[in-house]
């Protein structure tokens, strides 16, 4: 495309004349159309941001509705009806250590205000030492360069080290590659002892918080480390006074069954929770940070947080977020992700099960993923010329599904592509998903066969 001025946004990106980016005019629920008139399945929820489906009838009048009111307020000079409103509703779904809500404009902003968050309570209190970062190897915290100083891929520390202090990375549970000499609870007590190492290996009392994602996205492919991990990894920050970050910008929201993951565990909740994404579900940009009263009331009285974005707790973004928490509970959604995502993950084991090239299925609720191999057997990755993922998007396009994977860490961790529907799919769009996802692989496999014959 050689546009003289403007274009559209993925002029940006690096090209990809494979890859046909289709123009969208018009969503209604699970479907999207193009400027041309084909119709999508969108089963990536436009990635795992649209719960609730496109054009949703109570969101558009909250929209108009709170667009007739009022727009904008500015936060550090007033406060505004739909703010108090959606963080009274969002804290109670939230629960007990989450009384508190600070409202940005998407999920980058919101780790920021985290890790800056941890950062002005340690400094308060007077621990000033505490300013290091640990996460995982691989993962995915954002786009600022705060978010990128703690996402786990090699390939933005090469452009973006010498300009900022990149967290200590460990390795992550991995379970589809976990030595066979472990069990599952051995080998997930023995990932979590990574992060007591890397404190260890660090100054006496330097490390601010360990962040982490409950449910992997596009970084990992939705790896679900079990309750086990996470109750030890909670042990170990309490033992060394340690910050404990969920990030659940993707995984938060209902997508995993319960509206915060951890909320399926015991003894294992965090002090920072995330969210993002599926918070505004699309329709206006929103990103939230919870934690507890005592926290923010320790820290208000000390020091005050006093960090703000123009678009903090926007009434309009506020209104949104609680339309789409109205939708939740009135339509009980959360019990239709736990049932369509049980439906979802076994249509995807009996693809597995029918295919020479899916390793695993893997994730939570309808939070999903599949790992390509190239041999099952020995869970060998494809080459990496093969380019097995965009190739495995292309042919999901052409048979109009919408399907989300990226390669990061070059490819280091296997390659994925998410299975993320909004959270009131149907069954019978979950069919309509498996049939087409049934077709991509069949053609995808027919073109390895051409590929290994070369």
């Amino acid at each position: 495309m050689n546009e003289t001025n403007g274009g559209p946004q993925d002029i940006f990106y690096s090209p990809s004349p494979d890859y046909p980016r289709p123009t969208f005019v018009r969503g209604k629920g699970i479907y999207l159309w193009d400027d041309e008139g084909n119709k999508y399945l969108d089963a990536s929820s436009g990635p795992a941001t649209c719960n609730i489906g496109h054009s949703n009838p109570r969101v558009l009048r909250a929209m108009q509705a709170q667009a007739e009111k009022l727009c904008f307020s500015f936060t550090s000079t007033a406060r505004n009806v739909p703010n108090i409103e959606f963080s009274k509703q969002l804290t109670q779904l939230a629960g007990p250590g989450f009384e508190r809500a600070l409202f940005v404009s998407g999920g980058s902003l919101a780790v920021d205000m985290a890790i800056k968050f941890c950062r002005q309570y340690r400094y308060a209190t007077g621990e000033t030492s505490r300013t290091k970062l640990i996460s995982c190897l691989p993962s995915y915290h954002g786009m600022t360069l705060g978010c990128l100083a703690v996402s786990g891929d090699p390939i933005f520390d090469e452009i973006y080290s010498d300009m900022i202090t990149s967290a200590s990375k460990i390795e992550p549970f991995y379970h589809y590659r976990r030595p066979e000499d472990l069990s599952d609870t051995e080998y997930a007590l023995s990932c979590a002892k990574n992060l007591e190492r890397q404190i260890l290996k660090e100054k006496e009392n330097s490390v601010l918080a360990f962040i982490i994602e409950p449910v992997g996205g596009s970084s990992t492919g939705a790896i679900s480390p079990p309750e086990v991990y996470f109750k030890e990894i909670r042990r170990i920050c309490n033992q060394y006074g340690v910050f404990l970050i969920y990030d659940e910008v993707l995984s938060g929201s209902g997508r995993t069954g319960t509206f915060l993951t951890h909320h399926q565990w015991k003894n294992a909740q965090p002090d920072i929770v995330v969210l993002a994404k599926g918070l505004g579900a699309g329709y206006y940009p929103l990103g939230a940070m919870l934690t507890s009263a005592a926290l923010v009331d320790e820290i208000t009285h000390l020091t005050g947080f006093n960090y703000a974005h123009t678009y903090n707790a926007n009434p309009l973004a506020c209104a949104v977020g609680l339309a789409v928490l109205e939708e939740f509970s009135e339509n009980n959604i959360l019990n239709n992700v736990c049932k369509q995502g049980k439906y979802l993950r076994q249509q995807l084991v009996n693809l597995q099960n029918q295919s020479s090239i899916i390793g695993d299925v893997r994730g939570t609720g309808l939070l999903l993923a599949i790992e390509f191999v190239a041999n099952k057997e020995s869970n060998e990755p494809f080459p990496i010329e093969f380019d097995v993922t965009e190739r495995f998007k292309k042919i999901a396009l052409s048979y109009g599904l919408l399907i989300y994977g990226r390669r990061s860490n070059n490819g280091k961790f296997g390659e994925h592509v998410l299975v993320t529907p909004p959270l009131n799919s149907t069954e019978e769009e979950i069919d309509l998903i498996i049939d087409k996802l049934k077709l991509t692989l069949d053609e995808l496999e027919q073109k390895i066969i051409k590929f290994e014959s070369v």
